[in-house]
């Protein structure tokens, strides 16, 4: 499987599912709980594309590591800790709407389970042929 067209076929649903769920929430919650959701998600997607940003230029082409591997747990945890502390900032000083928060930082994990659910529906259709 071809990681970089993986990566940009997530990237594309990754801002349409952050568009619908947008889209959605302003519809019927309201405009800050949108304004929460499209936060999220943005975050969430700023996020993802570090972690891939780290990990591609951790490894070499033909697999081999050209990062030490506690480097790259250590920017993990920087990063995550970094989300956390904005997540903590973002909600205890009231900016956006936790729940709208929290349903745009599920953008990444909409997008991984719809690309899983397409490529099982492929690869069962070709194995059926």
């Amino acid at each position: 499987m071809d990681w970089s067209a993986l990566y940009r076929e997530l990237r594309i649903l990754n801002w349409v599912i952050l568009l619908i769920l947008t889209s959605a929430a302003v519809a019927f919650w309201g405009r800050p709980e949108g304004v929460g959701v499209f936060a999220g998600g943005v975050i969430i997607i700023a996020n993802f594309s570090l972690l891939q940003h780290t990990i591609s230029r951790a490894f070499l082409p033909d697999g081999g590591m050209k990062r030490v591997k506690a480097v790259i747990v250590v920017k993990y945890y920087l990063r995550l800790l970094a989300l956390g502390v904005i997540l903590y900032l973002l909600i205890s000083r009231g900016h956006l709407d936790p729940v709208g928060l929290a349903v745009g930082l599920s953008t990444i994990s909409l997008s991984i389970a719809v690309v899983g659910v397409q490529k099982a529906i492929r690869i069962r259709k070709e194995g059926a042929i």
